[in-house]
């Protein structure tokens, strides 16, 4: 069976179908991110990490600003080959979390950018923890739309009358398989970022790379389209600017492997 078999099909469709508008319509990671790495983490220029679940990327130059070497993980084949397209050094494996394509103790350190909530099983812990050298560390790490700011919060219900049964990490079901045997507590830090550019990319084009929404049939995705664009319409914040400031929460979370 082929790795994508093993994807839930919101991602296994959606991530197919919109590798191209989530490279280009997804935030970055704040520049923060890079200290929390090297000092949560542990990562240093004598240190290999898998990004597991790398999608096409978007966490890679976090990464990369650490000095660290980096393996990227990534099962369904459209977003590998933009990662390998727009990253050409790092090696891009075929693989899940519950099956990589690694030896036993071999990476100091495992992170999930945007992507844990994907895989959070018992199984998928249990690959991990057999990948990890001793010490090793695992990191989660997600921006989430700051839902205490009022329009981000229409939007996010918006986008929630589409999500069925997709895993998302709003839902908060990922945290169900801690506390882990062999796994330390996790350690919790947030950070705040803006997506900052034209409402058509930061706000339509964001919500559009949703795995579920990018899943959809054509005429239902430009009614999606067309409901955003009505929000921001009717949001004085947002209406006729050029350049807005979508606000964001960059939730990392980090555990060690004890035993």
């Amino acid at each position: 069976m082929a790795t994508s078999e093993l994807v839930h099909p919101s991602a296994a469709t959606g991530f197919s179908e919109g590798a191209e508008g989530y490279a280009r319509n997804r935030p970055d990671y704040p520049p923060a991110i890079v200290d929390w790495l090297r000092d949560a983490v542990g990562l240093s220029g004598s240190t290999t990490c898998v990004d597991l679940g790398a999608g096409t990327g978007k966490f890679i130059p976090s990464l990369l600003a650490t000095d660290t070497r980096v393996i990227a993980i990534e099962p369904v084949a459209a977003m590998r080959e933009r990662l390998a397209r727009d990253y050409p050094p790092i090696v891009a494996l075929d693989g899940t979390a519950a099956a990589m394509p690694l030896t036993d103790a071999s990476v100091d350190a495992i992170v999930c950018a945007t992507a844990f909530h994907w895989f959070a099983t018992r199984e998928a812990l249990t690959e991990i923890h057999r990948v990890l050298q001793p010490g090793g560390r695992l990191g989660l790490i997600w921006n989430v739309r700051d839902e205490r700011v009022d329009w981000v919060a229409r939007l996010g219900a918006l986008v929630a009358r589409y999500e069925d049964d997709t895993p998302r990490q709003r839902n908060q079901t990922w945290r169900t398989v801690f506390p882990f045997d062999g796994f330390s507590a996790l350690q919790e830090s947030e950070f705040s970022y803006a997506h900052e550019g034209p409402p058509e990319q930061v706000i339509v084009g964001r919500v559009l790379s949703t795995s579920f929404i990018a899943a959809l049939p054509e005429d239902v995705r430009r009614r999606v389209a067309d409901e955003v664009r009505a929000l921001i319409d009717d949001e004085p914040a947002l209406v006729g600017r050029y350049c807005v400031a979508a606000p964001y929460r960059t939730m990392a979370y980090v555990t060690t492997k004890t035993h």
